[in-house]
């Protein structure tokens, strides 16, 4: 039956916790699809942004980034069960997507109407100031909640930062130095090969040498390769193999393309990568 299906493959594996699925996997994939498609169609044709004065650029999608780091630090509120009962659902992967969604959508409108009234100068610092006062007011309540229940391990955030930075250095400096694509120092490229190095790095330190906490790979394609190789830092040539062309096709297609969809294109991938990149490194350093 349908209801069995549902329950099976999306109700289930967010209930449970349990590792994503190949159904809900192409499933989400299509919606962050039709998403981007959506909001691209919106950006294009709403005269209410025209009338703000807010449009799609690198400065917009760089303010964008605390909202992302938002939806990383939000998610572990769940992890660390602090919240009990039905609501807690509301922020576990997909539906805090949908969530983190409203809510930026939100700040969009406050932060544009506030624009437009004179009460703000500049609507991308107030959008951007905002995202980031989130990001501090989550980051609290988890501190406070890890000196209480847990406690806070600083070597691994270090570590992971460490290892990310260093995997992203290396990363860029082939990119601009030996394949002489000097694009890749706009920083939106920049965060692009951050957020995906980080998530790598999150994910080979927690399954290989968290101390206390036995962590699993979630998703199917990463899991398997995971199983077939017998190590987490698969990951790292994983995310190359897809960073390396995906950067390379996006370059060429930003010269030909519609500037909205490129720029709401290179901010679904960035988000892929920082968001649960951001979510497993916190889960490491609260031990949840």
């Amino acid at each position: 039956m349908i209801s069995d299906f549902i329950y099976k493959y999306y109700i289930d594996p967010v209930i449970y916790g349990e590792p994503y699925n190949i159904v809900e996997t192409i499933t989400y994939a299509l919606i962050l699809v039709i998403g981007v498609y959506l909001l691209y169609r919106w950006f294009s044709n709403s005269a209410w942004l025209s009338e703000h004065g807010i449009k799609l650029d690198s400065s917009f999608i760089l303010a964008t980034l605390p909202y992302v780091v938002l939806g990383g630090v939000l998610r572990v509120i769940q992890d660390t069960g602090m919240i009990a009962g039905n609501w807690q659902f509301l922020i576990v992967t997909p539906p805090i997507y949908f969530v983190l969604f409203f809510f930026t959508l939100g700040i969009i409108f406050i932060s544009g109407t506030l624009k437009k009234h004179g009460l703000v100068k500049d609507f991308i610092s107030f959008y951007a100031f905002v995202g980031c006062l989130s990001v501090f007011v989550i980051s609290l309540i988890l501190i406070s909640w890890g000196m209480a229940h847990t406690h806070i391990d600083l070597f691994i955030l270090a570590i992971i930062l460490l290892m990310a930075l260093t995997s992203s250095v290396l990363v860029w400096s082939c990119m601009r130095y030996v394949l002489s694509w000097e694009y890749v120092g706009d920083p939106l490229y920049i965060a692009l090969i951050f957020g995906q190095m980080l998530d790598a790095s999150a994910t080979s330190y927690g399954l290989t040498f968290h101390p206390a906490v036995h962590y699993i790979e979630q998703h199917v394609v990463g899991s398997s390769l995971i199983q077939m190789t017998g190590t987490a830092f698969v990951m790292y040539p994983l995310k190359l193999v897809i960073l390396f062309p995906a950067i390379y096709i996006m370059q060429l297609y930003r010269k030909e393309a519609n500037p909205a969809f490129w720029y709401l294109v290179l901010l679904a991938m960035i988000v892929v990568g920082l968001a649960p990149g951001v979510r497993d490194m916190v889960r490491m350093v609260l031990y949840v």
